[in-house]
């Protein structure tokens, strides 16, 4: 299956660059030529330059418009590059690329929605980002009729052109978790697959989740999601 990496960034001119080349470095023979599609949110520093630099394909959008928009930006490019599937990978450096790779590589068929799943105690999450995540797998688990186990990991692996035919319409960080309900309530196959992630030392973070406006944006989309979208309740 022809593959894709997206790399949705925003401010990330520190880190976006080692990101993109790592894929590069780590990407396998198997994938057929590494394409690595970062976009830029509407950045105000140099991760646009960064990305273009590292060997990127590169996207921006004028001005910041969320997480979910430069996902979509990124899959939407994919289909027109002939993808079959896409793995996507924060800008932040936390997704190490050999784990990325092992996502990307799952022998899960292309049309199966792939999740990572964190330890985030082991991997030195911060508290707060520990509760968010529970609270929406939670959630998230009730509403789609399945446990799920990390449904705020980024490093995931979609099937390109039927995610865009659920047509998502979150903008924001919701978007993850309205894939994997509109997802569930197609009947899609969904895996789950342990990773490993990287958090820098609490000085040297740099994250644009609100642990307390995006989780209540997420509650809304799934909520409205499960109100509208067609599927088994």
């Amino acid at each position: 299956m022809r593959a894709v990496a997206i790399v949705p960034a925003y401010q990330a001119a520190r880190s976006v660059g080692a990101v993109v080349r790592e894929l590069f470095r780590s990407w396998p023979a198997s994938s057929g030529d590494p394409v690595v599609i970062a976009v830029d949110d509407g950045s105000s520093d140099g991760t646009a330059q960064a990305a273009e630099a590292a060997g990127a394909e590169l996207l921006r959008h004028a001005q910041n418009r969320g997480k979910g928009a430069a996902l979509k930006s990124g899959l939407e490019r994919a289909r027109e590059l002939g993808a079959d599937v896409a793995v996507t990978v924060d800008a932040d450096g936390q997704h190490p690329a050999a784990e990325a790779m092992r996502v990307l590589c799952n022998p899960a068929p292309a049309e199966a929605l792939v999740l990572g799943v964190r330890d985030l105690l082991r991997d030195g999450a911060p508290p707060q980002n520990r509760f968010s995540n529970g609270f929406s797998n939670v959630f998230l688990s009730l509403f789609s009729g399945r446990k799920l186990s990390d449904t705020q990991c980024g490093l995931r692996r979609y099937p390109v052109a039927q995610t865009l035919a659920l047509a998502p319409r979150e903008t924001g960080y919701g978007f993850e978790a309205e894939v994997i309900l509109r997802a569930a309530r197609a009947g899609w196959s969904i895996v789950e697959m342990p990773v490993r992630v990287f958090y820098p030392p609490e000085h040297e973070r740099v994250s644009h989740f609100h642990v307390v406006r995006d989780p209540a944006r997420i509650v809304y989309r799934v909520l409205h999601t499960f109100a509208t979208a067609k599927g088994p309740r």
